[in-house]
């Protein structure tokens, strides 16, 4: 097969069928694995400084009810392990800041790391709050970094004031998230796979496609023939396993 036509694998929230999401054991754990990609998710606390998590409360991933928008990031002495997924299995996992998880990053600069924006923390923050305190972060690695957002403004926002590559998350696949695509330019356009549907064609343009909640090696290669170069998933070692994904597999030096 076309090394072409042959998905890059982005490992969402890190290796996270297997460990913790959104920590740096998962993230490394999928780098590990020969992940080229990583993505997570960040949100905002009251010192400026940013969190990796999904929610907007870390009772899902520590057990223990606190709101990022609460606490100043030094203070979360947590263990974010997902006891009621994983029980002891991964406890004393710290939650990971994203300026460590950058710092660490930037020891395998053949890696790309997409960024989420949460909205949660848009809402609760304000935009300007919250790209005023994460743009001149990610600028310092900007060469691996990719902003990613739900929200269409955070990304305007971003390119006005920034060099950053963005990449939109679809809420729907249809003619007025087109319209929107079009109007922003990123350089990626991410969407469940299964909200387009089955005879649908990826819209043409600059952008690269990026789906994701793939979970078998089946639909990432039917996907790629489609025309999508990048395929999230939350089992990149599994895929990678594939004699045929295995080939676009990065060793960063391990």
């Amino acid at each position: 097969m076309n090394t072409e036509k042959i998905p890059l694998l982005v490992a969402h929230r890190g290796y996270m069928h297997c460990y913790p999401e959104n920590t740096w054991s998962s993230l490394e754990a999928a780098l590990q694995a020969g992940a080229c990609w990583v993505e997570f998710d960040i949100q905002l606390c009251t010192d400026g400084k940013f969190i990796l998590l999904h929610d907007d409360n870390l009772e899902r991933t520590s057990g223990v009810n606190k709101s990022p928008f609460h606490l100043a990031s030094h203070q979360i002495q947590l263990s974010v392990h997902e006891p009621a997924r994983f029980g002891n299995r991964h406890s004393q996992t710290p939650v990971a800041t994203l300026e460590d998880t950058l710092d660490k990053l930037s020891n395998y600069p053949s890696v790309h790391a997409m960024v989420e924006l949460k909205q949660e923390s848009i809402d609760h923050w304000g935009l300007d709050s919250v790209m005023e305190n994460l743009l001149p972060l990610l600028d310092e690695y900007g060469t691996q970094c990719c902003l990613i957002s739900f929200n269409s403004e955070a990304l305007r926002w971003c390119r006005s004031h920034s060099k950053l590559e963005i990449g939109w998350v679809l809420d729907n696949y249809d003619t007025r998230s087109q319209d929107v695509a079009e109007r922003l330019q990123p350089e990626y356009l991410i969407c469940d796979y299964r909200k387009i549907p089955a005879n649908a064609s990826l819209w043409n343009g600059t952008s690269q496609w990026m789906l994701y909640d793939v979970m078998d090696p089946e639909t990432a290669l039917d996907w790629a023939q489609r025309g999508a170069t990048l395929i999230e998933t939350a089992d990149v070692g599994k895929l990678l396993q594939h004699p045929v994904l295995g080939q676009r597999a990065c060793t960063h030096g391990l």
